[in-house]
């Protein structure tokens, strides 16, 4: 065990932890046994301070830049996952995600002198606070890393769904000569196609592709250099525009400085968007999912008109029972989305005046969602859309046995014949339609 202090006291640290006391004393004091942050959060950070590390070398003395190119050098070692175990905070911490960006500076520090062959804790060298931190705050990094993260998820997200949109279509080619029963309120309504089904499953996932791509803009506007309240020195002009740069060509990603950073710092409200753009996702994926159980269902008790693929055995007690897990997983997925919603909605509302206290919620539900509904549609195009297969015989056998055609006879008859003749014919539809034929 190696000593550190601060103001509070001393603290034990671990000989191989490269976290220090602030990050000891933020394990302790939120110990919920909940999850830990997203390594997705903690990478978008990191890449933040490396584009600071890489700013300030230009902008620092020689000695100095030597301090801040093993800090980026450290940054790259936390990027190619060598310390994944050093970021053990909740996800749920108070504070704003301080303690989220003081485990990052700590950790960044011990690597960077352990590159400098200088032992963990030697501060005096390179500092968490004076170096890793420099120019930063938690106000403009912490909601500048969620916003990269977001980006990040949201591309992938959007190329997922443009491989299920174009699954559907192909499934609405392959079905659109199979005829079958259309229902309104789960009643019998008029003829359609399977394909036509998939083909408006594919419009609604269509729309959510389009919405995702579009809602990066949003995003892609940062405060970083803002500080604690979105108040940049005026001093401190070069580093503001070098950092942008360098984050820039770090991520790949059009990020542009925010026209008035204090706005960013305090309101959370495009993250509200963005979850609500994911939450009509996962209703479009519950309606789907929940379409394909009531088609799938049976296999002689129900409709029976798809047969999704088996997965695995349905019961522990009923030989032969094989259930629809994949829809019901894609349900649940978006139930959770849902809720999750909800919270990052009550999150941003309490903030207050020039921060938001609860911005650690809102980036565990917002990344928890966007990382759910990455892997639930990848799931549900491969093991459920592309896997299922049309039972034509049975949708054609649902439709004779219907009087779903009568429909096409109100513009002739009138509704009130129409459906007297359904009504004396008890819905026999050989009957109904050999009565309507003689009118």
């Amino acid at each position: 065990m190696r000593t550190e202090k601060d103001e509070l006291g001393e603290i034990q640290i671990p000989d191989n932890a490269f976290y220090g006391t602030q990050t000891a004393r933020a394990m302790e004091n939120f110990s919920l046994g909940y999850k830990r942050v997203s390594l997705k959060l903690i990478y978008a950070m990191v890449k933040v301070k490396k584009a600071a590390a890489l700013c300030l070398v230009k902008l620092a003395s020689q000695d100095e830049a030597l301090k801040y190119r093993a800090i980026a050098q450290a940054c790259d070692e936390v990027l190619q996952g060598k310390a994944d175990d050093q970021f053990k905070i909740d996800a749920l911490q108070g504070g704003a995600g301080t303690s989220t960006n003081m485990n990052v500076n700590e950790v960044l520090a011990n690597l960077a002198l352990e590159i400098l062959g200088k032992p963990r804790g030697a501060y005096a060298i390179i500092h968490p606070l004076d170096h890793v931190n420099r120019l930063q705050s938690t106000n403009d990094v912490y909601p500048t890393s969620l916003r990269i993260a977001a980006i990040d998820l949201l591309r992938e997200l959007s190329d997922n769904c443009a491989r299920l949109q174009e699954s559907l279509q192909k499934k609405e080619t392959e079905y659109s000569g199979i005829k079958k029963l259309g229902r309104t309120e789960l009643m019998d309504a008029v003829p359609i196609t399977l394909g036509e089904e998939f083909g408006a499953y594919a419009q609604a996932i269509g729309r959510d592709r389009w919405r995702l791509y579009k809602v990066e803009e949003r995003l892609r506007q940062v405060n970083l250099g803002g500080a604690a309240v979105g108040l940049a020195g005026k001093n401190e002009k070069l580093y503001h525009h070098g950092v942008l740069e360098q984050l820039r060509e770090i991520t790949g990603m059009g990020l542009a400085a925010a026209e008035y950073p204090m706005d960013l710092t305090q309101n959370c409200d495009v993250f509200v968007e963005v979850s609500g753009l994911l939450k009509s996702l996962g209703v479009n994926l519950t309606k789907i999912a929940n379409d394909l159980r009531l088609m799938n269902s049976g296999p002689r008790g129900g409709l029976g008109e798809i047969r999704l693929a088996p997965m695995q055995k349905g019961s522990s007690i009923m030989p032969g029972k094989v259930n629809p897990v994949i829809p019901e997983m894609a349900i649940q997925v978006g139930i959770k989305v849902a809720a999750n919603d909800f919270a990052i909605t009550a999150a941003a509302s309490r903030g207050e005046f020039e921060l938001n206290a609860f911005s650690p919620l809102i980036a565990d539900a917002l990344l928890e969602s966007l990382l759910l509904l990455c892997r639930t549609v990848r799931i549900f195009r491969t093991k459920c859309i592309e896997t299922l297969e049309p039972v034509e015989g049975r949708c054609a056998a649902l439709l004779e046995n219907s009087c779903a055609f009568a429909a096409s006879y109100v513009p002739r008859l009138g509704y009130d014949t129409v459906n007297r003749i359904i009504a004396e014919n008890n819905g026999d539809p050989e009957r109904v339609r050999q009565a309507l034929d003689l009118l």
